[in-house]
């Protein structure tokens, strides 16, 4: 394995055996894996304009799986790997006649068993650093990682109903022009493009946050605990934490965030609940101590999830939802049209 994918891997160079976050080298592998064949959806994606939406939501999803402490589960990703081939295959047949050129394998690469997935996640070939040289490498890193960090914040606003074709399009473009050997400085261009891009998709995430919650206020956050039961919630996802306090209302049952879910506190919206306390414990690597000293169910609705150690004894009380996942956690399915968890 090898991922240099946050500030904190080994001696700041890349973890090679394991990742500082707890990632195993198959997991590690995997997640490359699921990079790799939604680099072969852009080659056909790239040919629509405007851009598909679906495609472009499920690309988005899909790479959100693959950021730092989400998904843990293997089994989970396997999945998302095969569901991202099959949507593949029908972008392709949209638009296989008007293709002449050469294809990559990652737009042709077909399993027909989980095997050959846990195999071909293990070659060379699916590793985000494959290039002929260091200053190729670097950009086409450079640029794919911005991309993950642009698709989360994307899947997060379309989760509230807001969606912009440019993003999905750019995110498409990006991950289409990895598999080509550009020059260094259209490869610049592009990574400028992304800097552009993210600040975009940050104005259309504000958007969507303040419009549906409110603009955040300078807020006192409880950090006391009262005598009720309680649900502790904790990620970025403030539908999750709208539809859970809405689903606990009157029911006795107290709500308190945790690590990346603090911020909902200062927004209006959330503020009319009288059974949302406050937040409990501290940031997220103290998940092991907190999530262990919190009595009720605990619910992980984005990153960050670290793993739970042995002498652990909440895994239990763990729930995953969205692109989240833990081996031994209960996944909580996503939404029908209209609808909610």
């Amino acid at each position: 394995m090898f991922c240099f994918q946050c500030q904190e891997t080994v001696k700041n160079q890349g973890c090679t055996v394991k990742g500082v976050c707890g990632k195993p080298e198959e997991t590690s592998a995997l997640q490359d894996l699921m990079l790799y064949v939604c680099k072969g959806i852009a080659v056909y994606a790239v040919k629509l304009n405007p851009p598909d939406k679906a495609v472009g939501r499920f690309v988005c999803e899909a790479l959100f799986t693959t950021i730092t402490n989400a998904a843990w589960d293997d089994n989970g990703i396997i999945t998302k790997i095969e569901e991202a081939v099959k949507i593949r295959d029908a972008v392709k047949a949209n638009v296989s006649a008007s293709m002449s050129e050469a294809l990559p394998d990652c737009a042709t690469w077909t399993p027909k068993t989980r095997e050959e997935i846990l195999a071909k996640a293990l070659t060379d070939e699916v590793r985000i650093t494959v290039a002929p040289n260091d200053d190729v490498r670097s950009l086409r890193s450079l640029l794919l990682y911005g991309v993950k960090g642009i698709a989360a914040y994307a899947e997060h606003a379309a989760v509230l109903g807001y969606e912009k074709d440019d993003i999905y399009a750019f995110i498409i473009e990006a991950l289409e022009s990895t598999t080509r050997d550009l020059s260094v400085d259209a490869m610049i261009a592009l990574v400028m493009k992304a800097g552009e891009t993210a600040v975009n998709v940050m104005a259309l995430l504000d958007e969507a946050n303040t419009k549906t919650y409110g603009h955040p206020e300078i807020t006192e956050v409880n950090l006391g605990v009262r005598g009720n039961p309680g649900i502790l919630i904790s990620g970025h996802d403030l539908k999750d934490m709208e539809e859970l306090l809405k689903q606990t209302e009157g029911t006795g049952v107290d709500v308190y965030t945790h690590g990346e879910m603090l911020p909902a506190n200062c927004y209006p919206a959330f503020k009319k609940y009288s059974h949302f306390v406050g937040n409990y414990g501290s940031s997220w690597w103290h998940q092991n101590e907190d999530f262990e000293t919190f009595n009720g169910p605990i619910l992980l609705t984005t990153n960050c999830l670290i793993p739970v150690k042995k002498e652990n004894t909440y895994l239990a009380r763990l729930f995953t939802t969205g692109i989240v996942n833990y081996p031994g956690a209960k996944h909580i399915a996503g939404r029908e049209a209209g609808g909610e968890k």
